[in-house]
């Protein structure tokens, strides 16, 4: 290396550029957004949902928000398992059929917590994985019931 300390790293400009285009800084005006699909999964909207509870008695809806935002409603019959705490053990103590349907949801498209957990499920062989991307932001401004702690 010419220029500098003895392995000190060299700057490079172009790798600046993709960092920041692939991580917009925190005064990006648009927050970040999840993908449109996950493969392996199935993407469904507030209406889907509950056509899937209708048709799927055994379906499993997991709430992969920090349990603090559970307190500003969550969705009636689903159950709490932060995306942070999500990993191939969890999901056997909950669904221990990897055919069972599961659906995860969060905040909404800006939220990536459900679509980690999504990943960690399908990683985990699970089949039958539900992807509510729309999470609680969709559920509550369509006037869905649901419940406050």
């Amino acid at each position: 290396m010419s220029g500098g300390r003895r392995g000190a790293a060299r700057w490079r400009p172009g790798l600046l550029l993709l960092t920041l285009l692939a991580c917009p800084p925190a005064w990006s005006a648009e927050p970040p957004r999840t993908p449109e699909t996950i493969p392996g999964s199935t993407r469904v909207d507030a209406e889907e949902l509950i056509g899937l509870v209708e048709r799927l008695p055994r379906l499993v809806i997991i709430d992969s928000r920090i349990r603090g935002d559970r307190k500003q409603g969550y969705i009636e019959g689903s159950l709490s398992l932060p995306d942070t705490e999500t990993d191939c053990a969890s999901l056997a103590r909950l669904l221990p059929d990897p055919a069972q349907p599961v659906l995860f949801y969060c905040n909404g498209v800006k939220c990536g917590r459900s679509g980690h957990a999504v990943t960690i499920a399908i990683t985990c062989g699970y089949r039958n994985v539900y992807w509510f991307r729309g999470g609680f932001q969709e559920w509550r401004a369509k006037g869905y019931p649901y419940l406050q702690e």
